[in-house]
């Protein structure tokens, strides 16, 4: 997790909790047995919806996401373009060596089928095949993650019904519906806080997460179909800045002067100049004829 958001969730955390002690006493807000109705039942409807190794998956997955950094698009164009200045120095086996220590496992499979004699068109085919699964594995991860997190709500509401029937039965005396109030109020309150907390950001984070990594693999498949068409790195450049905000881009834009230049703009601008000048002689001589 990067420190800015690390930063965020200790101070929107330390808020939130602020909130509950501001309002009065802190341990009406903490009851047992509502935890354990709703996270038990939520235990059990996982289990009972998804296989145990899905379930492993999804933890490493989430693990990953906050521990691991990922590239960003300009370290992955830098090193395409390396790859390409080199490709075209030393010959596109060289490339071999670098599939061998990129940490990328997509540009690595991509640079295996370069340095293999792939043509450009089965490079492409393979890589969109390995990028739309890849987007399959992961949405049916965020589905797991989503599917548990409402699960959360519906036991904290079964948690409350448990807790308001005891109550509004008042079987065993008013000390057993003193003891039933905090059930019922609290229950939904856990399960809409594990939900909204915990599950729906983790699938959310993985959602923002998989759309970055599916953009660079479209970068990468684009520089390595040009690298093997031997196409000019400062073309290469140009083409795959295409992918960023402008703002991050490191070309400058062409200037207003070289675009009037290339378009012969100030010739034409000087055409009509001149187009003007002669116009008003015109006028003023027609008048001075006519009087």
């Amino acid at each position: 997790m990067k420190r800015k958001n690390l930063l965020g969730l200790i101070l929107a955390g330390g808020l939130f909790i602020l909130g509950f002690w501001m309002n009065g006493n802190v341990s009406l807000y903490f009851n047992f047995s509502g935890i354990l109705v709703v996270v038990s039942g939520t235990t059990v409807a996982t289990l009972l919806s998804f296989r145990m190794e899905q379930l492993k998956i999804v933890s490493k997955v989430i693990m990953a996401s906050y521990r691991k950094p990922i590239k960003t698009e300009t370290e992955i164009i830098n090193i395409l373009i390396d790859l390409s200045i080199k490709s075209r120095i030393e010959g596109i086996l060289s490339l071999q060596h670098e599939e061998q220590e990129t940490s990328i496992l997509f540009l690595r499979r991509a640079l295996g089928c370069l340095v293999d004699g792939y043509r450009a068109e089965q490079i492409r085919e393979i890589l969109n095949t390995e990028m739309y699964f890849f987007k399959l594995r992961r949405e049916d991860l965020e589905r797991v993650l989503r599917t548990i997190g409402e699960f959360f709500p519906v036991f904290g509401l079964i948690g409350s019904i448990i807790g308001w029937v005891t109550m509004l039965g008042g079987a065993g005396g008013p000390l057993i519906i003193l003891k039933a109030v905090p059930i019922a109020l609290t229950a939904t309150l856990y399960g809409l806080i594990f939900a909204n907390f915990l599950f729906l950001p983790f699938a959310a984070n993985l959602k923002e997460r998989t759309n970055h990594e599916l953009l660079l693999q479209k970068i990468i498949m684009e520089g390595v179909i040009a690298i093997d068409s031997e196409l000019n790195p400062v073309i290469l450049t140009t083409k795959l800045e295409s992918f960023l905000t402008p703002s991050d881009r490191q070309s400058d834009l062409v200037s207003y002067a070289k675009i009037k230049e290339r378009f012969h703009i100030q010739a034409a601008e000087k055409e009509r100049e001149t187009e003007q000048v002669v116009e008003k002689e015109l006028d003023r001589t027609s008048i001075r004829i006519e009087r």
